[in-house]
């Protein structure tokens, strides 16, 4: 039977669509994008009126934690929590046990994929074996076996001439690779965000330039090799200030942040414990409105969760001694959208920066074309809703967001035309 996804507002930055349109969908892909035709009886009718129909939301850094940690997350519950989210697509780092760094194991991951058969599975493999930093991987097989990037990330790759080498055969293999960017010396054993809230709480702190440098060091190996660099999860002003000046210069750089640099300080630590501990760490307001000029002139490109599940008991603990990290796959879109309502974005460059931009860097199809997979999410931008982290579908509930009252998020989810996730059609 066909589907008629009827009168949404249809925004998709890569094929410049920007409308009220119907989409009709047969066989699991695009095959017309119209307004507003007579459906006929045979059409099963989703009724878009009032909401955002986009490409399906892409985060393209996410820890699912199998193989080794299952109590904490498995690629299935993983994927079930982003087509919750609206995610259609989402890339697992290789920091599992064990990692990612061979064939086996990204055809194992994929493999837990289609098993799962919800969100589509793009795995990201290691920059160096067991990421330890010590000797790189095979690259080209690597790639052959379906991954789209290299990163070691939760460890930096701290050699640089090792780093030099391996964007020389990523460029080579055709990988981009994604740059965790910490001096580790730098951090020390610090905990959190280096400042007056670190001092008042006890907590040893990490500087902002424990990422900074690092990420001016990558930049200038990317512009060395000619390798695409992407450097994630970017939390401080100067790294902004870093990443800004090299695309000026043309270097082939990208980067991310995640949801929690943009909403939260590090004044959340005190409100919020544990929950509120990440790496990088919550950095000042100094640094958060940095991020946001970010976002809004295109400096970061993309806003990815880090999703980092975690077990009750891990964070339970003295703050030093407890996990870095929160989910995040279910409240993304949500926090994105505050974005728009406070004008930092426009919809467009929200959507983009979830859907075009990610596909773009990864080298993944996405977009709402005819003759495409119907991969696409359904965003009610003005459903009220508070959050439960008793009900998510991640098995971790890791997250400074519980009982937050948010406004807008993803109420329909379809892969290849199936729809996966559901809280727009009205059940009986």
């Amino acid at each position: 039977m066909r589907m008629l996804i009827r009168r949404g507002r249809v925004i998709d930055p890569g094929e410049t669509l920007d409308g009220i349109m119907d989409i009709i969908i047969e066989k699991g892909k695009i095959i017309e994008i119209s307004k507003f035709r007579n459906p006929k009886s045979e059409i099963h009718i989703i009724d878009a009126s009032g909401k955002i129909v986009t490409p399906g939301l892409i985060d393209m850094h996410v820890h699912f934690r199998e193989p080794g940690d299952e109590h904490k997350e498995t690629i299935e519950t993983g994927c079930r929590a982003a087509v919750h989210g609206g995610f259609t697509g989402v890339c697992p780092m290789p920091n599992t046990q064990p990692v990612n760094d061979d064939r086996e194991m990204t055809a194992y991951i994929l493999r837990k994929a289609v098993e799962a058969d919800t969100a589509r599975v793009y795995p990201i493999a290691a920059i160096t074996g067991n990421i330890e930093g010590k000797r790189l991987c095979g690259y080209g097989e690597l790639k052959q076996a379906g991954a789209v990037a290299l990163s070691d990330d939760g460890h930096p790759v701290m050699n640089s001439q090792l780093m030099r080498k391996a964007m020389e055969y990523a460029n080579i293999s055709g990988l981009p690779i994604i740059s965790h960017a910490e001096d580790t010396d730098l951090a020390g054993d610090g905990a959190m965000n280096e400042g007056e809230v670190a001092e008042r709480l006890g907590l040893p702190g990490i500087p902002n330039a424990a990422e900074s440098v690092m990420v001016m060091r990558d930049i200038a190996l990317c512009e060395l090799t000619g390798c695409p660099l992407h450097i994630a999860h970017v939390s401080t002003a100067e790294s902004v200030w870093a990443i800004r000046e090299a695309k000026k210069r043309g270097a082939a750089v990208t980067a991310e942040t995640a949801p929690h640099y943009f909403t939260l300080t590090h004044e959340a630590v005190a409100e919020c414990g544990t929950h509120a501990k990440m790496n990088p760490p919550l950095r000042s307001p100094h640094d958060k409105e940095a991020i946001l000029e970010g976002l809004a002139d295109g400096t970061i490109d993309v806003i990815a969760t880090d999703h980092a599940p975690h077990a009750v008991a891990e964070k339970e603990l003295p703050f030093e001694q407890a996990a870095n990290g929160i989910i995040g796959l279910e409240t993304s879109i949500s926090l994105g959208l505050k974005l728009v309502e406070k004008g930092i974005l426009t919809l467009t460059e929200l959507i983009e920066k979830m859907t075009t931009h990610p596909a773009r860097i990864l080298g993944l199809e996405n977009g709402i074309k005819v003759g495409r997979p119907a991969d696409i999410t359904i965003i009610d931008p003005d459903r009220e809703h508070v959050v439960n982290a008793a009900g998510f579908q991640s098995l971790s509930r890791n997250t400074p967001f519980d009982g937050w009252h948010m406004k807008g998020k993803a109420v329909l989810t379809m892969v290849q035309g199936k729809i996966i996730f559901d809280e727009l059609t009205p059940h009986v």
